[in-house]
């Protein structure tokens, strides 16, 4: 066989894989399977430098080395020659009424742990692989520039909101890689762009989007509301009612608002978390009713405190009264100060006689010094100090 014809017969076989790949994509479920080189990306790189530098990403404590490693994925996997890109829709229907006194978590987080989800599909995907070359999965394991190769394989593009926005299917997507040594041969990158559509931006409460398709991430509620310490008080009252994460930019993105629903029950409301849930209940629970209802969802990795501290701010948000009782028990008997705190800014906030009469009777009783700061300035942004 000559080298030509050998050319040949490697190309018809890859071909042969590359549609494997994509047949077995149907059956499991994804909704996208575009592929990218593995080369090395020095664009994304340095746009990711640059958000470090700006603290953009200062939630996570992320350091300039993750830049470089994110951007190639040779440091996955030493020798590759292709990224398997994948997107899975998982947009479902809300609850068609809202009862009063709830919060809204992000759609991502309604089902089981959708990290689970994804990781079987692109494990499929690995074993179509196995037989020609080594391939390795990845799905928030290790640190990678998804969204950007998403874009060079022509998955979708990069929207003002800096998330994928998929034709077809929108900006609510999981998006998941298998890179491989395997030389696929590349998909060309999408000419659909954003235009001129801003709508991502003037429905951000918190103005995280600067427009320029970059984010400050520390003023991103769906960033907020996982941070491990004490939300900034300019920025709690902007977090409104999100319990977990934030919809907002991507529900709004038009190619989302006209895609089609997700049909899977594996993104479905998880049995015992709703959609909309109940703020008070929220706020009561503890260690081992935590674990029995959020530990398998994307909301259990933080812990309950975290999840606690959200509802005490979006109990304050309402401005409800009659949330007062819950939240003077949080101040007086949550075992947690970070709850504590945010249950005392959140009575000050309300700011009815009784919840103020909370905040000056266990300012007295406080032993944190930071719960005690934060029912000082509760009562002081109420002209009411002692």
């Amino acid at each position: 066989m000559s080298p030509r014809e050998g050319m040949r017969v490697e190309q018809q076989l890859l071909e042969q894989l590359r549609k494997r790949l994509d047949e077995e994509a149907t059956r499991c479920g994804i909704d996208r399977l575009r592929v990218a080189a593995a080369a090395a990306d020095a664009v994304t790189h340095a746009r990711l430098s640059a958000a470090f530098e700006r603290g953009d990403l200062a939630t996570w404590n992320f350091g300039a080395e993750r830049a470089r490693l994110a951007a190639d994925p040779q440091t996955i996997l030493p020798g590759a020659r292709a990224v398997v890109c994948v997107a899975i829709g998982y947009d479902t229907d809300p609850p068609a009424t809202r009862p009063p006194g709830t919060g809204r978590i992000s759609r991502y987080a309604w089902s089981e742990d959708y990290h689970h989800t994804l990781r079987r599909a692109l494990e499929r995907l690995e074993a179509v692989l196995a037989p020609y070359g080594r391939a390795r999965a990845v799905c928030d394991t290790v640190p990678f520039a998804e969204r950007a190769f998403a874009q060079h394989s022509g998955v979708g593009w990069i929207g003002r909101h800096t998330g994928v926005i998929v034709p077809g299917l929108g900006a609510l997507v999981f998006l998941g890689e298998v890179v491989t040594d395997v030389p696929l041969t590349p998909d060309r990158p999408t000419r659909k762009n954003c235009g001129s559509c801003r709508r991502c931006i003037d429905v951000c409460p918190t103005g995280a989007l600067r427009g320029d398709f970059t984010i400050d991430a520390t003023r991103c509620i769906g960033d907020l509301n996982q941070r491990l310490d004490a939300v900034p008080r300019a920025m709690r009252p902007l977090m409104g009612d999100w319990l977990w994460g934030c919809d907002l930019c991507t529900v709004s993105c038009p190619p989302s608002r006209v895609a089609p629903k997700a049909r899977r029950p594996a993104f479905a409301p998880k049995t015992g978390i709703a959609a909309y849930p109940d703020l008070k209940a929220v706020l009561r629970l503890r260690s081992g009713e935590f674990k029995r209802t959020y530990r398998t969802s994307a909301m259990g990795w933080r812990g309950g405190a975290i999840l606690r501290r959200n509802a005490a701010v979006c109990l304050g948000n309402t401005l409800d009264r009659s949330a007062v009782p819950d939240l003077e028990r949080a101040l007086g008997e949550d075992p947690h100060p970070l709850v504590r705190g945010h249950a005392a800014w959140a009575l000050g906030r309300i700011a009815s006689p009784r919840a103020l009469q909370a905040l000056r009777v266990r300012q007295a009783a406080e032993a944190d010094a930071g719960v005690r700061e934060e029912i000082g300035a509760a009562l002081e942004g109420n002209h009411l100090a002692p």
